[in-house]
């Protein structure tokens, strides 16, 4: 049963004292890798983060040799060197698949939660890849979560 919303209770503790968000992909209508291609967002001070991607109806059909690909990348300096992140450094929290292909898998949420000592570099961004040739479209948008913040609060 949840608590009721009374002085002291569990929901009327501030996540802005916790939490901050920083917008990776601004919500658009992509339809190509480029547009897809994310804002670094630095990791200093956070000792978590996790890349919510926000996925709309597309224009086209999708299929095997069309569609999109969601990944979070890292690089050590926000500008080079960007990697996707390997399997083991990350687990999907919302949503099935990093690969949409298929007209049922969207819309969707996908949260991509960054493990703990996984040995992230310093910056990350979100990525969507596009394959194939989107021609009337996908809405697309990310934003990285980042929490356990080291100085309180986020917004100071």
């Amino acid at each position: 049963m949840a608590q009721p919303a009374a002085a002291g209770s569990s929901v009327n503790k501030d996540l802005g004292f916790k939490l901050d968000h920083k917008v990776s992909i601004p919500s658009i209508l992509g339809n190509d890798t480029t547009e897809g291609t994310g804002a670094a967002v630095d990791l200093l001070g956070a000792e978590g983060a996790q890349v919510l991607f926000n996925i709309g109806v597309s224009g086209d059909t999708l299929s095997g040799s069309l569609y999109v690909t969601l990944s979070a990348q890292d690089s050590a300096d926000g500008s080079t060197d960007w990697t996707a992140l390997a399997a083991s450094k990350y687990r999907i929290d919302e949503g099935v698949a990093l690969v949409i292909d298929d007209p049922a898998e969207d819309p969707v949420l996908v949260a991509v939660t960054v493990l703990p000592g996984a040995g992230v570099r310093r910056y990350i961004r979100a990525l969507v890849a596009f394959t194939g040739t989107h021609t009337s479209g996908m809405p697309i948008g990310a934003t990285v979560v980042r929490g356990f913040l080291r100085k309180e609060p986020a917004y100071a």
